[in-house]
């Protein structure tokens, strides 16, 4: 089968990762597809642009996913009116690290508000899908019950989707990988700040965290086993 490795695609034989490709065992993380991220409008409070065009093939892959019973778990960034979570009380270093690079956010102080239409989804989210809504930083799990929720269901392999690919995508499959799940990242539904980081992240975790590999490599895995 086809991973990436540095950046690089490398063909291995699946039994070297056989227990990395079991669907009884895995859930789909998708991580951050909400409007606060992938609106098109000037008063989107955190775009993410490059993210857009993974809307529909995150889509095409979950229902795949769906259909050999393999869970998904849509996660995203939630805080609570008021600012207690960031700006009142300890605000996320994003807030002002990343300006730097891309110029003045408008909007920003809206971002991921509860109640707002910032938090509402933009990949499909069906009634039998999980949800994790109380994510409050970078990772998926903190401060949030996603490890617990994988645990009670016998999950041992996380697959991640989503953005960022150098943030919050990358954040998770590090904690992840420190909570000892399997983590497997999909390189082409991940979208990062551009090109360079995206690369990057992909090759960080290529080398300390898991398998980098493409959707369609990973079903072909998943059927060929069934």
């Amino acid at each position: 089968m086809q991973i990436h490795v540095y950046d690089k695609p490398r063909e291995v034989a699946p039994s070297y990762f056989a227990d990395y490709l079991d669907p009884a065992t895995t859930a789909v993380i998708s991580i951050d597809m909400h409007r606060g991220h992938l609106e098109d409008s000037p008063d989107c409070p955190c775009p993410a642009p490059r993210a857009r065009d993974v809307v529909a093939p995150i889509d095409v892959f979950h229902r795949a996913a769906r259909a050999l019973a393999v869970p998904i778990v849509h996660v995203k960034s939630v805080l609570r009116p008021g600012g207690a979570d960031d700006l009142a009380g300890i605000p996320a270093a994003w807030r002002r690290t990343f300006p730097l690079h891309v110029g003045a956010i408008p909007n920003v102080d809206a971002h991921a508000i509860e109640g707002s239409r910032w938090t509402e989804w933009v990949t499909e989210v069906l009634p039998q899908d999980l949800r994790v809504e109380n994510k409050r930083r970078l990772s998926a799990f903190y401060p949030t019950d996603l490890d617990f929720l994988l645990r009670n269901q016998r999950i041992s392999t996380v697959v991640l989707d989503g953005g960022f690919t150098d943030c919050c995508v990358l954040n998770t499959a590090f904690d992840a990988n420190n909570h000892n799940y399997r983590v497997i990242v999909l390189r082409d539904l991940v979208r990062g700040t551009d090109d360079h980081l995206e690369a990057a992240a992909l090759s960080m975790v290529s080398l300390h965290l898991g398998l980098v590999m493409d959707s369609a490599a990973l079903l072909a895995q998943w059927r060929a086993g069934l």
